[in-house]
């Protein structure tokens, strides 16, 4: 792998799609939640029952958004207005943190029992880069993002972990805004512009180019690279590996001025 390690000091990785396989589970959890929800709502109101569905509504309204704003997000493009409750709320409560507890609940059900698979080629580059002196970081939106690092026993490659918790903590804007990423450069030392981001939701992609970072690499795991094209990424790849062998036109563009 080459990297001028003189220009760029960090990367930032997303977690769910992008080191991890966790993406699909979260997406199992959401439906799962969000159907059951819709299903008896239904049956009080007699509103007519529409299926979460994965394709279309999990790309457009969930992926990479903290927990809350997928609730709401989703909940609006159906019409659907509730109170935003506590964070506290018991899972289930008809209230967008009810709700995002309950899915939170059914997506640690599916950790325990399916585990989490990782993406190697994006942890050997993770690993290179740790032994190349570039500083890492996770920023995820996932609450449980911690839990993962530590599950798979990677957490070690990373020097600085901006997730779900600390922006709740923090009271930062989760993605499309550039606040975590922006946070995790922070605490790592380095210019935005110093970084680079590698991400595979849309959210993400236009985080990382509303920040300022000097490269924003999508990775197109929904095989439509287009829309993370259009949300801002410089260079977008199926997977890693690209960049690690057999593409000297795309190692190249890494560590040419743009």
């Amino acid at each position: 792998m080459n990297l001028d390690t003189e220009r760029w000091k960090a990367v930032l990785f997303d977690l769910d799609g992008v080191l991890t396989q966790t993406a699909k589970l979260h997406a199992a959890a959401w439906k799962e939640m969000f159907d059951a929800y819709l299903r008896e709502r239904g049956a009080r109101t007699g509103e007519q029952f529409r299926e979460f569905d994965i394709a279309t509504d999990y790309k457009r309204y969930i992926d990479g958004k903290l927990r809350q704003d997928g609730v709401r997000s989703f909940l609006a493009s159906r019409g659907i207005q509730l109170p935003e409750g506590s964070p506290d709320d018991p899972p289930g409560r008809e209230t967008i943190h009810g709700l995002g507890n309950r899915k939170n609940e059914l997506v640690l059900q599916l950790i325990r029992t399916r585990g989490v698979d990782l993406y190697d080629s994006s942890i050997a580059w993770a690993r290179w880069l740790k032994e190349h002196g570039v500083k890492t970081a996770v920023v995820s939106a996932s609450r449980n993002c911690r839990t993962v690092l530590e599950k798979t026993g990677i957490a070690d490659l990373f020097d600085v972990v901006v997730d779900g918790e600390v922006a709740h903590e923090k009271g930062l804007a989760g993605k499309p805004s550039p606040a975590t990423f922006l946070e995790a450069a922070r605490r790592l030392g380095v210019a935005p512009e110093q970084a680079i981001v590698v991400e595979d939701a849309v959210s993400g992609v236009e985080a990382g180019r509303r920040g300022g970072f000097g490269l924003v690499i999508g990775v197109d795991r929904k095989g439509d690279p287009e829309a993370l094209r259009s949300a801002g990424a410089h260079l977008v790849v199926q997977d890693l590996a690209e960049l690690i062998s057999g593409n000297d036109s795309r190692r190249t563009m890494i560590d040419s001025d743009r």
